[in-house]
């Protein structure tokens, strides 16, 4: 998340309300979707990588969340905030992206789940963890869906329990419960 801090600091700050109404009108779409991108593309990317692990792999499902995002302009109401909406949709695209690349190594058989995501850590030329950090994200990645979301989110973006309350649609104690729990299942794995 510090990362994506220093980089918002040199970003002027950006009125949500007001580039929501630039996207809606047809003249000022295209301009806003820009500095849409241009203000969210960094932290939607670091929210998903944190899920999908692999460098290519997040920019492919980035661009699937700007595309629907897009597609989908007309239908934001303005009852959350944009980054909430862009980032429900990252986490929505994020676990679709899991999903079916679950599907495909299980459809392929011949590998355990954790060795296609070490095989995928080792290889991304812009993974530079050392070992103890490799178990770490693989201990993270075999967290169940929910307890990773919420614990990436917290740990890593240092998000409030009330704005994941809002992108994830649960309560703040059940997110406090999942991270708690994902907090003590990870102490447990890597003390193995």
């Amino acid at each position: 998340m510090w990362k994506e801090k220093i980089l918002m600091a040199y970003k002027a700050p950006i009125d949500e309300k007001e580039l929501v109404k630039q996207l809606q009108d047809e003249k000022t779409a295209s301009k806003a979707f820009e500095t849409l991108l241009q203000y969210y593309s960094e932290p939607v990317y670091w929210q998903i990588r944190r899920m999908v692990l692999n460098h290519d792999d997040a920019n492919d499902v980035v661009q699937n969340v700007f595309i629907k995002a897009w597609s989908n302009l007309h239908n934001f109401r303005g009852d959350a905030k944009l980054s909430t909406w862009l980032f429900k949709i990252a986490v929505n695209e994020s676990i679709n992206f899991l999903n079916k690349e679950k599907h495909r190594v299980q459809s392929t058989g011949d590998m355990e789940e954790e060795s296609v995501m070490m095989r995928n850590l080792e290889a991304d030329e812009y993974f530079d963890g050392d070992d103890l950090q490799k178990r770490f994200q693989i201990a993270i990645s075999n967290l169940p869906e929910k307890q990773k979301l919420v614990f990436n989110m917290r740990y890593y973006d240092e998000m409030k329990y009330e704005e994941m309350s809002e992108i994830l649609g649960t309560s703040v104690g059940a997110l406090k419960a999942s991270y708690h729990h994902a907090v003590k299942k990870l102490t447990e794995w890597l003390s193995e």
